[in-house]
This record gives C-alpha cells, sequence and structure tokens, in this order.
C-alpha cells in the first residue's frame, strides 16, 4: 500500500465494512494510527543550527538524502509541525539515523 521509505509502511491496514447512501455494501480499508516514537530511542547522526534561508526539504535531503523523509527529523525532534523546525534561526535540529 505504501512505499517501504513511507511513514506509514508498517502500519496495519484495517478495513470497515459499511452501506453506502444506495444501499450497497462498501468495504474501505485504512491505515491505523501512526505514533511517534521516542526520540530518547533514536540515535542522533547530527545536529544541525539553522541559518537565514535554511528549508526543511534542503536540510533533509543534505542529511538523509531524500526531501520526502523530512518526517523522520521531525520524529527526532518531536515536532509535529515541520515549519517550527526551521522558523528560528539559531534553532539546533537533530538528525537522527533512521530507525528501521
Amino acid at each position: 500500500m505504501f512505499d517501504k521509505t513511507s511513514r506509514y509502511y508498517n502500519l496495519d491496514v484495517a478495513t470497515m465494512n459499511m452501506v453506502d447512501s444506495d444501499g450497497l455494501p462498501r468495504e474501505i480499508r485504512y491505515v491505523r494510527r501512526r505514533f511517534i516514537p521516542s526520540s530518547a530511542a533514536l540515535t542522533t547522526l547530527v545536529e544541525h543550527t539553522v541559518v537565514q534561508g535554511d528549508r526543511l526539504d534542503n536540510i533533509t535531503t543534505r542529511y538523509l538524502g531524500d526531501p520526502r523523509q523530512f518526517w523522520r527529523i521531525c520524529d527526532a525532534n518531536d515536532v509535529l509541525q515541520p515549519t517550527e523546525l526551521t522558523d528560528e534561526i539559531g534553532n539546533v535540529i537533530t538528525i537522527a539515523l533512521p530507525n528501521l
């Protein structure tokens, strides 16, 4: 269902059976909720200090090689809103090893 680099890759897929508005049976597949891992359980690779013009996609590419892996940096910093990481110059961002 998801690429192996996706944050949703290892999540269980559940199904729900229901009747739609036309009275027809319908099966809905969905991914169960993802719980963010404890940042304390991750191994720090490096710390990055935010400078003027930094963007999370560029930081992610620099350290992890793929801008779509920004969620790993968010997890390592206990952040739900990615923009929080680069909002302030001087913020120190933890870059952790992927927890595979």
